[in-house]
C-alpha cells in the first residue's frame, strides 16, 4: 500500500513499505555522523524529529553520540514537564476475555487463570481501597468480552467511580484502556466524562499481528489499528497509544509508533496525549522466552531517550511492569507517568491475596506501595503529582498542546503538583515521607512563575493545611 499519513485507512497510514524503507534508511546511515548530528541540531528545538530521523538515531552505533541523545532527553524532558511525575493506578474490572492473543493470560483457551468479573459494590471497595492509598487517577482495564462486560457494564462502573467520596478521597480522572469499539461507544465514553482512551496497538507489523491474534475480535487488524481514528471522531481528543515491545522487532514497531503518532498529528491536528512503552514479561502461562524479540534494558533506555525526542509534547507512561532501578533511567530520560502501588489482579486492591493468585495480567515488578514510590520520587528530586486540573477545566486536545507547545502550560503544572502533593501529605503519607514532600514543597513554591500566582499557591497551601480540599489553577 501506498504511504499517506492522512489517510483514514490502517495500511495506508502505517504502511509496511514505508516502515521497511525507514528500517533500511536507519541500518545504511546508523554510522553517518554528520546525519546523525544535523538531526540532533534539528531536535534541539524542541519541534520533534520525523520517524525516519528518529529511525537514525536508534540505530546510531556511536556510543558518544548515544550519550549526546540522552542528554538531550533529559532536557527536553525538563523543558516540558520539570521535574514533575503525575501519578496513577490500574483498576482491572473482568479479565473475561474472547480473544485468543497468545501473549496474554486472558485469553480464551487458558483454562488455568482464575476468572473475575466486579460487581458494582466491588469496584466501590476496590475505588476506596484506592482513594485511602491516595490516588486521584485511574486507568480501567478490562478483557474484551462482548457478553460478560458490554460497554454498558463500562459506563456503569465511570459513574460508581466517580460517585464515591470517601474521607477526602476521590477519583478525579478516570482512563479507559478497553478494547476497539464503535465511534458510537466512543461518544458515550466522552459523555461519560472520561478522561484519556487508552488502546495499545501491541503490534504494527500487520502479519505478525494476525500470527500473535488468531482468534477473536481484536484479530481484526484493520479495525484495531484505525481504533484512535474513530475515538477522536467520536469526540474524545486525548487519547494514548502503545507497543508491548518483545512482540515484533522493536525498530519495527518504533516505526509504526511515531508513524501513528504523526498520522494523528496530520489527521486530526492533535497527537496521542499519551504513549506507553510496556515490555514483554511473564505472566501465568506465558513465558518470554518463547520470544525471540525480547528488548534488553539498554535498548529500552535508548527507545525511551529517543521517543521523547521525537514527540516532546507527549506524556510517556511506564508500569510496574518495569524494576525500580529501570523506572530510574527511563524517568530521567522522557517518562512523565507512573503507576505506583498497583495490582494487576481483578479485585487485587481490597483482597491482597488475588493479586498472589493467578489472575492477573502481568507479574509486577516494582511490588512497593504508593507511599513507598512517592517517598522514593522525592528523594531522586521529582514531584509526585497527583494533578487532574487540565482535564477538569477543558485544557484537552489541542487546546492541552496548544500551551504545551508554548511554554504555558508549566505555568499551571508546577502549583497545581504542588497542591496535590500537599493533600497526599496531608491526608496519607507516612511521617517520613511528609517530612521530605513538605521540604520539598517549601523549597519549591518560591520558584512558582508569577507573582500572582505564587500568592495564590502559597493561600492554597495553608487551607489545605487546615482541611479544605481540591484547588486547582
Amino acid at each position: 500500500m501506498k504511504y499517506d499519513v492522512k489517510s483514514e485507512r490502517a495500511d495506508e497510514f502505517i504502511s509496511d513499505a514505508e516502515i521497511r524503507e525507514t528500517m533500511a534508511y536507519a541500518e545504511a546511515h546508523k554510522s553517518d555522523r554528520p546525519l546523525i548530528v544535523s538531526i540532533l541540531k534539528k531536535a534541539r528545538e524542541c519541534r520533534g524529529v520525523s520517524h525516519r530521523e528518529a529511525a537514525v538515531l536508534l540505530a546510531s552505533d556511536q556510543p558518544d553520540l548515544t550519550e549526546e541523545m540522552f542528554a538531550l532527553a533529559r532536557e527536553i524532558k525538563q523543558k516540558f514537564y520539570g521535574n514533575r511525575i503525575v501519578m496513577f493506578a490500574p483498576l482491572y474490572l473482568s479479565n473475561y476475555c474472547v480473544n485468543g492473543c497468545v501473549y496474554c493470560p486472558y485469553h480464551a483457551k487458558n483454562k488455568t487463570i482464575r476468572r473475575r468479573k466486579l460487581t458494582q459494590e466491588e469496584i466501590r471497595q476496590e475505588v476506596i481501597a484506592l482513594q485511602d492509598m491516595g490516588h486521584k487517577r485511574l486507568a480501567l482495564e478490562t478483557g474484551e468480552d462482548p457478553v460478560r462486560n458490554p460497554i454498558e457494564y463500562v459506563l456503569e462502573s465511570i459513574r460508581t467511580i466517580y460517585s464515591i467520596k470517601h474521607k477526602n478521597g476521590a477519583i478525579r480522572r478516570v482512563n479507559v484502556n478497553i478494547a476497539a469499539t464503535t465511534v458510537e461507544n466512543y461518544r458515550r465514553l466522552k459523555e461519560a466524562g472520561i478522561g484519556t482512551y487508552i488502546l495499545f496497538q501491541e503490534t504494527y507489523n500487520r502479519k505478525n499481528y494476525e500470527a500473535l491474534h488468531p482468534t477473536g475480535p481484536k484479530s481484526d487488524y484493520a479495525y484495531h489499528t484505525e481504533a484512535m481514528d474513530r475515538a477522536m471522531t467520536g469526540g474524545i481528543d486525548d487519547v494514548g497509544i502503545g507497543v508491548l515491545f518483545g512482540l515484533d522487532t522493536y525498530r519495527y514497531d518504533f516505526v509504526g509508533l511515531l508513524m501513528h503518532a504523526e498520522h494523528l498529528e496530520a489527521r486530526f491536528g492533535v497527537g496521542p496525549h499519551t504513549i506507553s512503552v510496556p515490555r514483554l514479561c511473564p505472566a501465568d502461562d506465558i513465558d518470554t522466552a518463547d520470544f525471540e524479540n525480547c528488548v534488553p534494558d539498554e535498548v529500552f533506555h535508548k527507545i525511551v531517550a529517543v521517543l521523547r525526542i521525537a514527540v516532546p509534547y507527549t506524556g510517556m507512561i511506564v508500569s510496574t511492569r518495569e524494576s525500580p532501578a529501570s523506572r530510574a533511567k527511563v524517568l530521567e530520560l522522557g517518562v512523565s507517568q507512573l503507576s505506583g502501588g498497583s495490582r494487576t489482579s481483578v479485585g487485587g486492591y481490597v483482597h491482597e491475596e488475588a493479586a498472589d493468585e493467578n489472575s492477573a495480567q502481568f507479574d509486577v515488578s516494582d511490588r512497593r506501595s504508593l507511599d513507598e514510590v512517592v517517598a522514593w520520587l522525592l528523594d531522586l528530586g521529582y514531584i509526585p503529582s497527583f494533578c487532574t486540573a487540565c482535564y477538569r477545566e477543558g485544557r484537552t486536545g489541542d487546546r492541552f498542546m496548544s500551551l504545551v507547545k508554548k511554554g504555558q502550560i508549566a505555568n499551571c503544572c508546577l502549583p497545581n503538583a504542588l497542591l496535590t502533593l500537599k493533600e497526599y501529605l496531608q491526608d496519607y503519607a507516612s511521617p517520613a515521607t511528609r517530612q521530605k514532600g513538605e521540604a520539598m514543597i517549601a523549597r519549591l513554591l518560591e520558584t512558582v512563575p508569577g507573582e500572582k500566582v505564587r500568592e495564590n499557591a502559597r493561600r492554597y497551601l495553608e487551607a489545605i493545611g487546615e482541611g479544605r480540599r481540591d484547588f486547582r489553577f
